[in-house]
């Protein structure tokens, strides 16, 4: 039989589990809630066990994860894999975490992006400040910054090269606070990768490289806690904290300088008629400095986001850099440009 399953994992989230649940039963479309208790010693069992009770389908499993497993990337894994079990193969399954509080809406309109032809949904994550622990306006500026940096970024390849399944406007959030997905693509990726932290990014990437449809739906999206005291190593709880204090030398690790990303996604877009045309594949491996032999390899890949990886693997010319804080205000100069020049050039094409 096949469910919708919402996957959550917990560790010590007895502050917040309570409402996170009560979300999630007020739901429009009904969703079967598991939990993957891991290493708590707090009251969240409790509060699982009243929710069920109270009628709510909630269940619920306890675990002891040593170390170094003993991390919120392998609870999410161990998580999405139970969840899997009880959807079914054609299922579906929803990840969240505990200190969130999703809208009424949520599941009906995962399932709506869903039965679009979506393969994957990303939802975005709305930071709510705690009461004395106020994100400072400092922070929120920055934090606001780059988003706006990294929608540039992202609205120079919707131009350059669109994703049918993935139309503008979307968000550019890859959050574990929000992601739902068939079980079918879970299980054609591989599972969830086994990874200490970033797990939701790795996720991602890892659908990537099957070729699926990922839908960062803008009307999705989930309200989640601003605590600086996280539960998890190289969560955004820490990343708030650590911030709050002195601002990181570097910017989000997936921002790029303004032309980096602009000859990246020029690149695979060429990529693209490459696999259909020898001509431009010799040319773009001239351009990426990668062996002839290199390309033809990578191009014989099955999918292609597993090409693209292989590309962006071998070419020291895709290598990646990072962007410095005190250089934002110029990368965003540099990216309205070129958002701008993108545009044009789909009016002259649209228009011959």
């Amino acid at each position: 039989m096949s469910r919708v399953v919402v996957a959550i994992p917990v560790k010590n989230e007895a502050a917040y589990l309570g409402a996170c649940l009560a979300a999630l039963a007020r739901q429009d479309a009904p969703a079967h809630v598991l939990l993957l208790l891991n290493n708590c010693t707090d009251g969240s069992a409790e509060i699982a066990r009243a929710a069920a009770d109270n009628g709510q389908p909630v269940e619920w499993r306890e675990i002891e994860l040593p170390m170094p497993l003993a991390s919120a990337g392998e609870a999410r894994r161990l998580a999405l894999e139970d969840a899997a079990y009880l959807a079914g193969p054609s299922g579906v399954i929803l990840t969240t975490d505990a200190d969130c509080t999703p809208g009424p809406c949520w599941v009906a309109r995962n399932l709506r992006e869903l039965s679009r032809g979506a393969d994957v949904v990303c939802g975005a994550a709305r930071i709510i400040p705690e009461p004395g622990h106020a994100v400072s306006g400092g922070l929120h500026f920055d934090m606001a910054r780059e988003a706006h940096y990294a929608e540039l970024l992202d609205e120079i390849a919707a131009l350059t090269d669109p994703d049918p399944a993935d139309p503008w406007p979307r968000h550019q959030q890859h959050s574990g606070a929000s992601i739902a997905m068939n079980s079918a693509i879970l299980r054609a990726a591989g599972g969830a990768p086994r990874v200490a932290s970033g797990e939701d990014r790795a996720l991602i990437e890892r659908f990537r490289l099957v070729d699926a449809r990922v839908r960062h739906a803008p009307e999705i999206e989930v309200a989640v806690s601003g605590r600086l005291q996280g539960r998890a190593d190289g969560g955004m709880a820490q990343t708030l904290q650590r911030r709050a204090h002195r601002l990181d030398e570097a910017a989000d690790s997936d921002l790029e300088p303004a032309v980096d990303a602009y000859r990246r996604v020029l690149a695979r877009a060429r990529l693209r008629r490459a696999r259909l045309d020898a001509r431009e594949a010799a040319a773009l491996a001239r351009d990426l400095l990668i062996q002839p032999e290199e390309m033809t390899q990578a191009l014989s890949a099955r999918h292609f986001g597993a090409a693209w990886a292989s590309v962006q693997a071998r070419s020291p010319v895709l290598r990646r850099r990072t962007v410095r804080f005190v250089d934002l205000a110029r990368e965003t100069r540099q990216a309205v440009a070129l958002r701008d020049q993108a545009a044009r050039d789909c009016v002259k094409v649209e228009h011959g």
